[in-house]
């Protein structure tokens, strides 16, 4: 599962196929540090970004589900 660390965000993006398809849907997970530096906390547990959006590959999915991230974190941060 890709991730990166946006500030001091641990942002999860990936691309899974759907059930019964041949196409991809886009995941992301965020968590934030907590007061345990073995833990994070989770800000937003992993969800589909759009239930209506699918797309052909992992890396299409993977791609809009960075995206989405992106929005994301933009909203959190306001």
């Amino acid at each position: 599962m890709p991730s990166k660390t946006i500030d001091s965000y641990e942002v999860e993006f990936t691309g899974e196929k759907l059930d019964g398809t041949e196409q991809w849907g886009a995941y992301v997970a965020i968590y934030a540090p907590s007061a345990n530096p073995m833990h994070m906390t989770k800000v937003c547990p992993k969800r589909r970004v759009s239930a209506d959006l699918v797309l052909p590959d992992q890396r299409a999915a993977e791609a809009e589900a960075e995206r989405a991230a992106s929005i994301i974190l933009d909203e959190l941060r306001s």
